[in-house]
């Protein structure tokens, strides 16, 4: 039996999906290695097996696979945070949070720093679109953290006077600190101090028995 129009269009349409994420899954990976700026549209189409055409149907400029590639780290990193932060509620969660950050830079002797925040150095102030993708993606991010602290907060575990987003903000300007130190001196030990500083001021708000 023929294919139907619909069926057709279908095979189409996931032949295409299929082509632009290899041409994002490319500029990605070499973005990782070589900045944004410093990447070639020759490059990425040399690596994802693609033609100049079949680039420019996807995407209308360079900018435009620079914004995928957010849209990608992004939803990425947001993924596996939502993972890690969606139950925790306690000191001992926030910790293994930690640990598990730790690892990652510790594995790539802090090679490479956060997928994001590298990006958001190299990007924010010469492509606005960017910047605005890049600052909603970190956004995000930190109210993930924000929900876990305000979860401890409702269980007593930290004070009335603790305020999360804050707490947050200061977490992930420590957080994105350590990624740039930890990179520069090849060594997870910057991180390591980075978000022990940053654990310091959470517990400051630890609650006391007895104390609202």
């Amino acid at each position: 039996m023929p294919e139907t129009v619909n069926e057709v269009d279908r095979r189409l349409t996931a032949r295409g999906a299929a082509t632009r994420a290899r041409i994002v899954a490319a500029a990605d990976e070499l973005m990782s290695l070589k900045g944004a700026a410093a990447t070639t549209l020759d490059e990425v189409t040399a690596a994802s097996g693609t033609s100049k055409s079949q680039f420019y149907r996807h995407f209308s400029d360079k900018s435009a696979l620079v914004q995928a590639v957010i849209a990608l780290r992004g939803g990425r990193i947001l993924e596996r945070e939502e993972q890690y932060l969606r139950r925790v509620d306690s000191f001992s969660g926030l910790d293994r949070w930690c640990r598990a950050i730790l690892q990652r830079v510790t594995a790539r002797r802090g090679a490479r720093g956060c997928e994001l925040g590298s990006l958001s150095t190299e990007l924010s102030d010469q492509d606005e679109a960017a910047r605005i993708d890049l600052e909603a993606h970190l956004t995000s991010w930190i109210s993930l953290l924000a929900g876990a602290l305000e979860r401890m907060k409702s269980n007593g575990t930290l004070s009335d006077a603790a305020d999360p987003q804050a707490l947050a903000t200061g977490i992930m300007a420590a957080l994105q600190g350590g990624y740039v130190l930890a990179q520069a001196a090849r060594d997870a030990e910057p991180m390591q101090v980075a978000l022990d500083l940053a654990m310091n001021s959470v517990r400051a708000y630890a609650k006391t028995p007895g104390k609202k």
